[in-house]
């Protein structure tokens, strides 16, 4: 799935978005600790046999946490979703997903995933550097950070027709030469542990800067992929078929170290970026509406995420060890049956069911429903205009008399 945005004329070379302390000249990273924990559990399979599922769910909740807290800052994102841009979400997914599936079907897959796996390893870089910028630039001096560089593309007929401006920090600059030469080893060797790191690089940027704008956005949004992802992966090949011939870091890819390979080859677990970013996007707008009203509904929709989660990881289970009543052909060839199951199903009802729970319980469901980001923002810039306002008639006056 996609999201689909305007182009500004001018725009940045790399995603940014940082939250700094009051006092520091720094970007402040938020939740420390999360980030060496997810680090350090990214790493692990690498030197030691990780149990799949256990990896699976710890993985995607701390993704979640992670781009929750990094998406906390003191100005609300620039854009953000409409509601009619909720509505339509599911539809433009399915039309991706679609067009995707046919081309792997009467296109050559190596060119397919040549061209498209080009395009998300530019995008990887910018990720991967995004993420790495604020724990970097504690360790540099202001200017590394403070000081613009920029490269203006020209106007081209028919192609850019205002033109494009790229700037870049020289700290992202320096960051941006060794993410290149480790996206170029992704590109030519596809190995997991690289496609995991440009996965949740992904993960982390659309949670951290992607912003429904109201909570009754995020209701719609995923109430509509709800649907979608019981459609196209129950009723149809498409979406199995798409995420197992897309060859892209559009999803993590977890071994399974117990499991004998099959002609050769390590066996993995797959999780779509789309089932940790479009539930972590909604309890990413929960952990903003707490800061700001000073409650507490981010723990019950992050509660609700990893538990919905856990059951899809049991219901999996569950099917695959039902399904496995094998077929004996002539040849003694054993054929095993397993089944894919639509993370969303269970991830949905749970985030939702325990955030809209909670807020029952204390009388202000429909409060938290209505809560838009940008308007209360706005709301409280006028009310401290009026404030200084106020301030300044009042000196003023005492200054006259």
């Amino acid at each position: 799935m996609a999201m689909l945005t305007r182009a500004p004329p001018s725009c940045r070379l790399f995603l940014r978005g940082r939250t700094m302390s009051p006092t520091a000249q720094h970007p402040v990273l938020q939740a420390p600790l999360a980030h060496a924990v997810l680090a350090a559990l990214a790493v692990a399979p690498l030197v030691l046999p990780v149990p799949t599922n256990a990896n699976i769910v710890i993985t995607a909740v701390l993704t979640v946490f992670v781009g929750c807290w990094r998406s906390v800052k003191p100005e609300p994102p620039p854009e953000a979703m409409t509601k009619k841009d909720a509505m339509k979400f599911p539809i433009v997914g399915s039309v991706v997903l679609l067009s995707l599936f046919l081309a792997f079907k009467f296109l050559p897959k190596d060119i397919v995933n040549a061209i498209l796996s080009a395009y998300f390893v530019f995008l990887g870089m910018l990720a991967v550097v995004a993420c790495l910028e604020p724990a970097a630039a504690r360790y540099f001096s202001d200017w590394w950070s403070e000081h613009e560089l920029e490269i203006r593309l020209p106007k081209l007929p028919l192609v850019l027709k205002e033109g494009l401006e790229f700037s870049f920090t020289p700290l992202e600059l320096l960051l941006a030469a060794p993410t290149s030469a480790f996206c170029l080893w992704y590109y030519l060797r596809k190995h997991w542990f690289a496609n995991n790191m440009l996965g949740m690089a992904f993960s982390l940027q659309g949670i951290e800067h992607l912003s429904l704008g109201a909570v009754q956005n995020g209701v719609i949004l995923l109430c509509g992929l709800f649907f979608y992802d019981i459609f196209w992966v129950f009723a149809t090949p498409v979406m199995v078929s798409v995420a197992k011939n897309f060859d892209a870091p559009i999803k993590l890819l977890f071994p399974r170290p117990w499991d004998t390979p099959v002609d050769g080859k390590a066996q993995f677990s797959m999780l779509g970026l789309g089932d940790i970013v479009i539930p972590g996007i909604f309890v990413a707008i929960v952990l903003r509406y707490d800061v700001l009203h000073h409650t507490r509904y981010f723990y019950s929709a992050f509660a609700g995420y990893a538990a919905g989660l856990l059951a899809t990881i049991v219901v999996m289970n569950v099917f695959k060890a039902s399904r496995r009543s094998c077929t004996l052909h002539s040849s003694m060839t054993m054929l095993c049956y397993t089944a894919a199951q639509p993370a969303l199903l269970y991830i949905v009802p749970g985030v939702l069911g325990a955030t809209f729970a909670h807020a029952l319980v204390r009388g202000e469901a429909s409060a938290l429903f209505h809560w838009h980001e940008k308007e209360h923002h706005e709301q409280k810039e006028g009310a401290k205009a009026q404030a200084q306002d106020a301030a300044a008639s009042g000196a003023e006056s005492k200054k006259d008399t």
